[in-house]
Parts: C-alpha cells; structure tokens; sequence
C-alpha cells in the first residue's frame, strides 16, 4: 500500500519539514513538564508540543470541545490530505476510511474532569453534574476517529486501534488491511496521544519506568546506552494517507514509500516484562518479512523501538538477531525516541512517518544522547550523528506493555515484488 500523505506533530515543531529537519540535525525536544506542577513526582521532564490549536487552523469550537488528542489528530489529518493532493470533495465519502490508533484517549480531559467531579479528588462519591456536556464523547476513544471522519466526510470504515504502545503500527496495519479486501479506496490512518497529564506520570512512575534523569531533560532519553534509565513521556501524533499501489500511480500520486508487509504477535508472559531472547518480536520481524516476500539480508536499516529502558533495549537487540542473523550487524539501527521521546499508542505512527521520509531523503535518523554504548546493545545504533545512505527496504518495530509485538516493513516505490 501507497503513503501518499503524510502529516506529523511532535516536540520541536509543527509539521512534517520541522519534524524532519528536527530528526536529521540530531536535536531533542525533551524539557521540564510546563503543563502542571511535577514538585511531587519522580520523573519530572517530557516531550511536550509547542501547540495552539487557533494557530493550527481548528475553529473557537474544536479548541473547547475538542481533547488536545483529538486537535492533534486532525490537525495532522489536514496536512496528510492536503499533501496528498486529494480533494475528499472530489471522493466518494462511501470509499474513503479512517483508522486512528491511541492508548490513552482523552486522557487530558478525563484527569481535569475528574478532578473537578471529585472536589480534587476528595469525594469519593462524585457529582456527575460537575462534568462537561463533551464528557462522553472524551470518554469513548472512538470519537476521536468519528471528528476525523467528519472532517474529511469519510462515510466508509472508521474505527479506532487501541493496543498500547503497538496503536501507531497495528492501526496503519488494519487500514493496510482494509485497502487489501476493497473496503475502500482511501484510508486516512494514523495514531495520536496526548497523555501528559498527572495520573498518567504517576502510573509510569510508580513502576520506575520513565527517566528520573530532571536535572538534564535534553539528555535523558538514551536508547542504548549504558547509563540509560527509562523512558521519556512524550505527546504528539502522525497521520497517513493511504491508497493502493496502482491506484496512487494512475492519479500521478507522490509516493514516499510503500508498506510491504506487517505483522504482530503477544508474549503471553507478562505485562510490563519482556522475555530477553525477544523470540516474540523476531517471530513478528521473520512475519512481516515474509508478507513483503523479502529476505532479512535486503533490510537496509531498522527503526528501532529504543523506548531507553534496560529490558526493551537487550530485548530488541537479542531479537534483531534472531530475525536478521548475521546481517542485524551489517546494517543501521537507530531510535528516534531519544529526539522527541516516547508518545506510548502515537509512536508507532510517528515512526512510520520517519521511516517513510528517511526513504524519501535517503538519510538515517540518529540515536541522540549516545555516548557510552551498552556492551549487551552491540549493533549499529547510528550514535549521535544522521547517516547518508540509499534505502530499498526499512523495518520498523514496536513493543507494548501487555505484550504487544508487531512490526512493519517499508520499501521505496516500485520495489516491492
């Protein structure tokens, strides 16, 4: 399936050029939390948007009705479309989907509802009639893909994907799956989150699974690194224009790359643990590969899930090697989460998107903030600097609390057997 679109909004910028050039210059985006007083919390620093939804283009209305996730995802749904070229007023509605992947919803307005309903969290008998007249529609993470639909008046397929930290993949992955029965012609997808608010810190807290690294926000997040120690929180969201092959070629569609293959697969073991063999991720890597009928010997780089934690990163080492074999040593690995940090259910998507332009530019985003190399991390993790380098063929993986793996292959327009 054809990327024709592409829209992005993370830390460091608004849009695809700054969230590219961001990437390439090897700069992080990741500071002290502004959003609300972190005094009480271990880790006190994330990748925060520098984002006003008026600014974006979104009415007096969606910037009050509307969750922050919500204005992420159809702000980056504008640009996706409108780089693609396509009109949805010159579509058929009843052709054209919207497949948005999230973990957390409307977490934002959930934490400041409840805090209101709850008297700051001293009733424990709350007065619904405190709440706001949206709170339902913020409540179900499907509304969030119904604006986005009601944006671009897609009247075919639209759901939404919630599967952790996998959303990003496993959402493009659905869409990719509905463009291959015929269910439409076009699918807007993608995956967003907004979870910088107070209980979302402190869940990531209370099991130390975020960098408490306060002191130094820019360095924090290192991805294979020896002095690594959690992840960094991040917000933002990607969104995709999708098409079948043929079809974007017919129309003289732009096409960045090209989705070749995916795939996923559960651990069934723990979940927040990962086995450290990574026998469930390299059995989705082998999967997807042979969807996109590639061998691992023509993979020419590999976005990396790189959350910083100690586990994920020998446990995605450990299963690049039982998936590539020898050539995981011959080739190019990086985390783009030690630029703009770790977005949980977005993620997936946003990658997706540096991977898709890393094809286009023929350039290898870098791993930021690694300067002391884990001996067990032993591959080519592109420290610090991007790398020039032609690209056929880029695999991207996932990894998710509850024990989500999934992984997708990417290759240049027209490469795909």
């Amino acid at each position: 399936m054809a990327i024709t679109g592409i829209g992005v909004q993370t830390a460091g910028g608004n849009g695809v050029k700054a969230f590219w050039e961001l990437l390439t210059s090897g700069r992080t985006a990741i500071r002290k939390i502004s959003s609300f007083d972190t005094t009480q919390f271990r880790s006190r620093i994330a990748a925060e948007c520098d984002f006003d939804p008026l600014a974006q283009g979104l009415n007096f209305q969606q910037a009050r009705r509307l969750d922050r996730v919500t204005q992420f995802a159809l702000v980056t749904e504008r640009e996706a479309l409108a780089d693609s070229g396509l009109d949805p007023a010159g579509l058929d509605p009843t052709r054209v989907g919207v497949v948005i992947g999230t973990a957390t919803g409307a977490s934002i307005s959930l934490d400041q509802e409840y805090a209101v309903a709850s008297n700051g969290g001293s009733l424990w008998e709350v007065d619904h009639t405190y709440l706001s007249r949206h709170m339902y529609a913020n409540y179900v993470p499907s509304s969030i893909a119904v604006e986005v639909a009601r944006d671009i008046g897609a009247e075919g397929p639209v759901s939404v994907v919630s599967t952790g930290c996998t959303s990003g993949i496993d959402a493009l992955a659905h869409a990719c799956e509905l463009l291959a029965e015929g269910a439409a012609d076009v699918i807007v997808s993608g995956a967003t989150e907004a979870p910088i608010t107070p209980i979302t810190v402190a869940c990531f807290d209370a099991i130390k699974a975020t960098s408490p690294r306060n002191d130094d926000p820019a360095t924090a997040s290192r991805p294979f690194d020896r002095t690594r120690n959690g992840f960094v929180l991040a917000e933002g969201a990607a969104v995709l224009v999708l098409e079948r092959a043929d079809r974007a070629r017919a129309r003289g569609a732009h096409i960045y790359a090209e989705i070749a293959g995916f795939a996923n697969r559960g651990n069934a073991y723990h979940m927040t643990g990962l086995r450290p063999d990574g026998a469930e991720l390299a059995e989705a890597i082998t999967a997807a590969l042979d969807a996109a009928r590639l061998d691992p010997s023509e993979v020419d780089y590999v976005n990396a899930h790189g959350s910083g934690t100690k586990q994920n990163d020998r446990h995605e080492t450990a299963a690049f090697k039982k998936a590539l074999g020898e050539h995981a040593r011959a080739i190019p690995v990086s985390s783009i989460k030690s630029m703009i940090g770790h977005s949980l259910g977005a993620i997936g998507s946003i990658e997706i998107a540096a991977c898709a332009l890393a094809i286009e530019h023929s350039v290898v985003p870098p791993t930021a903030n690694l300067t002391e190399p884990d001996p067990e991390c032993d591959l080519d993790y592109v420290p610090i600097t991007a790398r020039d380098q032609r690209l056929n063929t880029v695999l991207s993986v996932g990894s998710g609390f509850g024990g989500f793996q999934s992984a997708m292959v990417l290759t240049a327009p027209g490469v795909t057997p």
